[in-house]
């Protein structure tokens, strides 16, 4: 069997032990991203696991994230959240980076939700601004399905056209429109970090294309579209790209931005999952 696969399952296995998925299935799988990490304050929680509970699985080391699932309910819809996600840059390989995200699919979610902070290329981005993921860049953090196809989880050669699922993209639209929330909509770059990006470096994703730049979840989107999960991602736009802003970007104030714009991000986020709702229970 597939190691990568196997080391899944003994992870998969652990957890169970922990909590009894028998009597809770999740349904959404939300990545808690920066400024986001009081979400829980929004959940109805059945319960928590912490990752250093679970064998063999790697650990958020950065500042402001938390390393836990939180099982609970969000507009009765009932969700794993994943408050402390793992980045390519802590030294982890990137099989560990997206191994939560495996996890979770297994835990039964179909749909899963991401969300992050970002720097803004596009020129039209204010500090801020929510930006509705529509497509995204994966050319920077390597491909985490690189190796041997793992069989059991998707195809070797899976599709990339609709990564981010148009009926999802219409969900989040719908709840920001309702709640008055400015929302704007573009491509998402992920570089591997932990530097922030040179002014050319900028350049240079503006001209592919890109319209916000993080050191996460294009990895992880490609994980779940190899096994199937339905798509969706919000970045909060926390400051303007090097070379737009002529400011030095610390990580304090990235952070700052984020938990400035934390309870309006909350909203957004549970809107969201009210709309898509209504779709899972269509299914």
């Amino acid at each position: 069997m597939n190691p990568v696969y196997e080391k899944l399952l003994r992870c998969y296995e652990s957890i169970q032990k922990k909590f009894d998925f028998s009597k809770f299935r999740p349904e959404v799988a939300i990545v808690l991203g920066s400024g986001l990490g009081d979400y829980a304050q929004d959940i109805q929680i059945a319960g928590e696991v912490d990752y250093h509970e679970i064998e063999e699985f790697p650990v958020s080391t950065v500042p402001g994230h938390a390393g836990k699932f939180i099982f609970g309910y969000v507009e009765d819809v009932p969700v794993v959240c994943m408050k402390g996600r793992i980045h390519y840059y802590e030294g982890y390989p990137i099989t560990d980076v997206v191994l939560p995200i495996r996890l979770m699919k297994l835990m039964g979610a179909k749909v899963l939700f991401l969300t992050n902070a970002s720097g803004g290329i596009n020129p039209s981005f204010e500090a801020g601004d929510f930006m509705m993921i529509t497509d995204q860049i994966s050319m920077f953090a390597p491909n985490p399905l690189i190796g041997a196809n793992i069989d059991e989880l998707g195809v070797r050669f899976p599709d990339m056209s609709h990564v981010y699922d148009p009926a999802l993209q219409k969900c989040i639209k719908k709840a920001a429109e309702k709640n008055h929330i400015k929302l704007q909509k573009g491509v998402y770059a992920q570089a591997t970090g932990p530097s922030f990006e040179s002014p050319a470096e900028i350049k240079m994703l503006h001209t592919l294309g890109a319209d916000a730049v993080g050191m996460s979840t294009v990895v992880e989107a490609i994980a779940a579209n190899h096994m199937g999960m339905k798509i969706c991602g919000i970045s909060f736009v926390s400051n303007p790209a090097a070379g737009i802003s002529q400011t030095p970007l610390t990580h304090e104030e990235v952070q700052e931005a984020a938990n400035q714009a934390a309870p309006k991000f909350r909203q957004l986020v549970t809107a969201s999952v009210k709309e898509i709702k209504e779709i899972l229970q269509e299914k």
